[in-house]
């Protein structure tokens, strides 16, 4: 296990990865899904609070930056002409769902329960950027999610106590930010 306090430096990583990220907007580059990161916005900062009372301790800062690092987003997307992506049919329907899934977050009674449904709202929002990095790959960049894997990698091997609604969101993370990444690389990967 290594020492708690490697957690700060893995966060400020996590940071500059969204700080990369918000600079791509500003230059026009990258054209983030507004769907996507409002929800990433809010089910991080649902996950912080029930994993702390499952009682996680510094392991749950990488998350917390997950929705912080979205909160940015969001904001410049917002602010910055054509920064974000066109928002269509199929993202509305992934928003409402995940929003419904958030829901239940909140109301279910049992913490593992409410963990696996904020997991299923937040992987729900990734299905819009998911999708837009497969079939668009140049409106995104790495930055948001190479650099958080490693933040989650070391959240993971802080964690004193492993049991489910401690490690699952870190977990689930490490999926998530390899499969946008692979679909943003894949045409460099497998070139002909």
């Amino acid at each position: 296990m290594l020492s708690p306090n490697v957690i700060y430096f893995a966060v400020s990583l996590n940071l500059i990865g969204h700080i990369l990220y918000v600079r791509s907007i500003i230059k026009g580059y990258t054209k983030p899904n507004l769907v996507s990161w409002f929800i990433w916005l809010l089910a991080p900062f649902l996950g912080v609070f029930f994993q702390l009372r499952a009682g996680a301790g510094l392991s749950v800062l990488p998350i917390f930056m997950a929705g912080f690092g979205s909160l940015l987003v969001m904001f410049v997307a917002i602010l910055t002409k054509n920064g974000f992506w066109k928002i269509n049919t199929f993202d509305i329907y992934c928003g409402l769902l995940s929003l419904l899934a958030l829901i239940f977050y909140v109301l279910t009674h049992n913490l593992g329960i409410s963990i696996l449904f904020a997991i299923l709202s937040d992987g729900l929002a990734a299905v819009p950027t998911v999708v837009k990095s497969w079939k668009f790959p140049e409106t995104e960049m790495w930055a948001p999610y190479l650099l958080p894997i490693f933040s989650n990698i070391v959240g993971l091997l802080i964690i004193k106590d492993w049991i489910f609604s401690i490690y699952s969101f870190g977990i689930y993370f490490l999926v998530m930010d390899t499969t946008i990444l692979f679909c943003i690389y894949r045409k460099k990967i497998f070139k002909k």
